[in-house]
């Protein structure tokens, strides 16, 4: 079983396997279906880790299709508390280059007809997310990747799109000049639905590419999927290893708001 105040869950590709001692895979379920894949769960750095892959065990679902609230949900029925989740971005910022790491602290919405609450059937509940990443989390991050010497950024705010495809030269300039950092394709509604199930939740950002180019700049190229892949496998060590010099920092206990998010929230009457 896990420790429920301990528990941590980690969103990401198949590279953190190596990671984990003796992993245990459970396949959950849960009323929204199932998960992207079996849910392995065992020890790093002496905390118990549930791992997750987002787009499945061979990266076979795209980011639009990726079963958000079967994920966070079956996260949360086995214990987990707190989420890391981890995925490549693009750089809408000059400031923000391939290779730099981002912990987020906002998002920005351009998602079109994903599922993004739990409570679309008899409840509602207007859950607050106008800081909607655990400030205990960043913290911890932060301070990891100083001592680790990362070429890091403590904030951003990333625009979310709905993929698969790439922005076109107008979206990316739109994207620029609206002051966003970072885009990807994944971080709504996943830090959306841990905040309804009241989990902590990091956002952590690899910086792999500019979009299609930079406003103002010359020379840059659109970015392309080997692109992408190729940055990401070259920095997956420097992920892993910040990973895990941050759970041994995680207190067992929780001090953030997370945990209190439904606070106020319900507007159904009973």
């Amino acid at each position: 079983m896990l420790k429920a105040d301990a528990a941590i869950g980690i969103i990401g590709g198949s590279g953190f396997y190596s990671l984990l001692s003796g992993p245990k895979l459970v396949e959950e379920s849960t009323q929204y279906g199932k998960p992207s894949s079996a849910i392995a769960v065992g020890t790093m750095a002496d905390k118990t880790v549930a791992f997750l892959q987002r787009h499945g065990s061979k990266h076979t679902i795209p980011p639009h299709m990726v079963p958000y609230r079967a994920n966070i949900d079956a996260l949360a029925k086995l214990g987990v508390k707190r989420i890391v989740a981890t995925g490549a971005c693009g750089s809408v910022s000059s400031k923000y280059k391939p290779g730099d790491f981002v912990f987020f602290d906002q998002f920005f919405n351009m998602t079109q007809g994903r599922k993004d609450t739990f409570f679309d059937q008899d409840t509602v509940m207007h859950v607050s997310p106008a800081d909607p990443y655990c400030p205990e989390l960043r913290s911890i991050a932060i301070k990891t990747a100083k001592s680790m010497r990362l070429s890091f950024h403590d904030k951003g705010t990333i625009v979310v799109v709905n993929g698969p495809r790439f922005s076109t030269r107008a979206e990316s300039m739109f994207f620029t000049r609206q002051g966003f950092h970072t885009i990807n394709m994944t971080q709504y509604p996943e830090v959306m639905l841990a905040r309804e199930r009241q989990l902590c939740y990091l956002g952590i950002g690899l910086v792999t590419d500019y979009d299609v180019g930079l406003v103002g700049k010359k020379g840059v190229e659109p970015v392309s999927n080997a692109e992408v892949m190729n940055m990401f496998s070259q920095n997956i060590e420097k992920v892993k290893g910040l990973i895990e010099r941050m759970l041994p920092l995680i207190p067992d206990r929780r001090r953030c708001p997370c945990g209190r998010a439904l606070d106020g929230a319900l507007a159904t009457q009973k």
